[in-house]
């Protein structure tokens, strides 16, 4: 079984690592025909700020080793910029009706580790490092502290000057089904073993209860539990969950550990919110689970590749697009 899995994992995932971590293009090929990805570059700041990787390290392990939430915390304020109109930094803008501000991310946290990074590269690197370049490392260097794999981080996106609250809403919540998510990665040039790999950073981090209130009490207006909930698990949610604003760990069994113990509990039936457990239950995505549940080191190795191309979504590389923020919470002033 374990070979079927594994044969299935080679024939699916072919690792384009020519567009995804930017990779000279053919000369012959016209600039203007390139994907905006295709102008990344893993040394784009090794002559203008050769330090600025060091600093998005040491920065993101000095405030993960005070506080450990923040490890997830980064990772899924990375997945929310890349949601809405790419990798621009656009969630990290806070103004009046930004994002930021609305409602839908009113959890999000690690503002403030992305705008001390952001002081430092100023004072070594003035106006050189984008806000979007720094959210995007962060995330690399937060998987990396709980125990997930490296990849190099293609640099060079443009910070975005448009943040929309309305738009928040796009990110998905917790309670779509499988063709829905399927749908959202598509637009976004992910496909659905990335939907399923990127699913797996939730082996680490916590959800307010009120992503699952629902399931625990009223299921599809059925004023009945999830069906799909193992009997046990759905009574050690109705224990922690008194009210929507507790926190209750998004893998139960290793919490702060990057592990693949995420895709085990699915098949248990103990994924947290249903769009975690309907990965288990529907055929597109059931075999993915099973591979990554069974074979530690494809999860790892994909998690990579999932990543960097979450990185790559719709990233501001051209002349005329975006900026270099000075400061993360604002556009600059002409």
């Amino acid at each position: 079984m374990r070979l079927h899995y594994f044969t299935l994992f080679l024939l699916l995932v072919p690792l384009k690592l020519s567009s995804i971590y930017g990779i000279s293009p053919q000369p012959n090929k016209s600039l203007k025909s390139l994907p905006p990805e295709a102008f990344l570059s893993i040394d784009h700041y090794h002559t203008t700020c050769p330090d600025a990787e060091g600093i998005i390290s040491q920065k993101v392990a000095a405030w993960v080793k005070q506080d450990p939430t923040l490890a997830p915390a980064i990772i899924r304020l990375h997945f929310h910029d890349c949601a809405v109109r790419g990798c621009d930094g656009s969630i990290l803008l806070n103004h009046l009706g930004s994002e930021r501000t609305a409602l839908e991310s009113k959890t999000l946290r690690g503002f403030q580790l992305i705008d001390d990074i952001k002081a430092e590269l100023e004072r070594k690197c003035p106006k050189t490092v984008s806000c979007a370049d720094i959210l995007t490392a962060a995330a690399r260097d937060a998987t990396l502290l709980v125990g997930g794999p490296f990849w190099e981080v293609p640099f060079g996106r443009k910070d975005g000057k448009i943040s929309l609250s309305t738009e928040a809403n796009l990110v998905p919540h917790g309670h779509e089904n499988i063709t829905a998510l399927i749908a959202f990665f598509q637009e976004k040039g992910l496909d659905i073993l990335d939907l399923v790999t990127l699913s797996g950073s939730h082996t680490i981090g916590r959800s307010t209860c009120s992503s699952v209130m629902d399931r625990i009490y009223n299921f599809n207006g059925t004023q009945k539990p999830d069906p799909s909930i193992n009997v046990y698990f759905l009574k050690l949610l109705r224990k922690r969950c008194k009210s929507e604003m507790d926190l209750v760990h998004l893998d139960v069994i290793t919490p702060r550990t990057f592990d693949t113990i995420y895709y085990t509990n699915l098949m248990r039936k103990v994924g947290l919110l249903s769009t975690d457990q309907s990965l288990f239950s529907d055929a597109r995505t059931a075999p993915f689970v099973e591979a990554f549940a069974t074979q530690p080191f494809l999860f790892t190795s994909q998690f990579s590749v999932s990543m960097v191309k979450l990185g790559n979504v719709q990233v501001l590389t051209r002349p005329n697009e975006g900026e270099i923020r000075v400061n993360c919470n604002r556009v600059n002033t002409v």
